[in-house]
């Protein structure tokens, strides 16, 4: 049975939104399980509400929140972040900042490693928070997977679409009103199978 760890954050729910279509897709590979796992919250509650985005967390307040070393346990990671000024969220890096043991040990080594992400506008940098977290996997020695133009969906150009070759993602817009689209979601749902099946060939399950 290969092991498949979704580790998000998310603050309003689009990311939250993604991770479950990544999950639901990396589920239909058969000898697959799936996990998923928030970080923990940063933010103190006072500002969340003020910020609108507690009642949107609450939604996906029974998701576990991960602990460092459980990602030891996982034969492949798909990491979830939203974009804050073209990288990850001080959530997520505070995450991995506490996987230092686990870089000692080799922990990670030979597991495969995805991103997919959240930016409030178009030219959000969607992909340089994709590719500049993919540096943190390669320095624990993971196995970067990413979207393959396999899945035709990255190239629809009937509509404004989130969606890389690195990894899926969303737009939220600038006031969060904009949920993840039925292509986004595919592309998500794409990127769990792809990575489960890669895996499946890489640990022989």
């Amino acid at each position: 049975m290969a092991k498949l760890q979704v580790v998000f954050y998310s603050m309003y729910g689009h990311v939250h939104r993604l991770a479950q279509a990544v999950a639901e897709g990396a589920g239909e590979v058969p000898g697959t399980e799936v996990q998923l796992l928030q970080v923990p919250e940063l933010i103190p509650q006072e500002k969340l509400e003020q910020a609108g985005a507690a009642q949107a967390r609450a939604a996906f307040a029974d998701v576990p929140v991960a602990e460092p070393g459980q990602l030891a346990e996982a034969d492949a990671i798909i990491f979830g972040t939203p974009t804050r000024f073209g990288n990850m969220c001080a959530q997520m890096r505070n995450f991995l900042d506490q996987t230092t043991q686990l870089w000692l040990k080799g922990a990670l080594v030979g597991k495969v490693g995805s991103v997919f992400v959240s930016t409030a506008s178009q030219h959000g940098g969607q992909e340089t928070t994709i590719t500049s977290f993919h540096t943190t996997l390669l320095h624990q020695g993971m196995i970067i997977v990413g979207v393959p133009y396999a899945e035709p969906r990255l190239l629809n150009m009937d509509e404004i679409s989130g969606g890389t070759p690195y990894g899926a993602s969303t737009l939220a817009n600038g006031d969060g009103s904009r949920q993840p689209s039925e292509n986004e979601l595919a592309i998500a749902q794409f990127q769990g199978r792809h990575v489960a099946q890669i895996t499946q060939r890489l640990t022989g399950s």
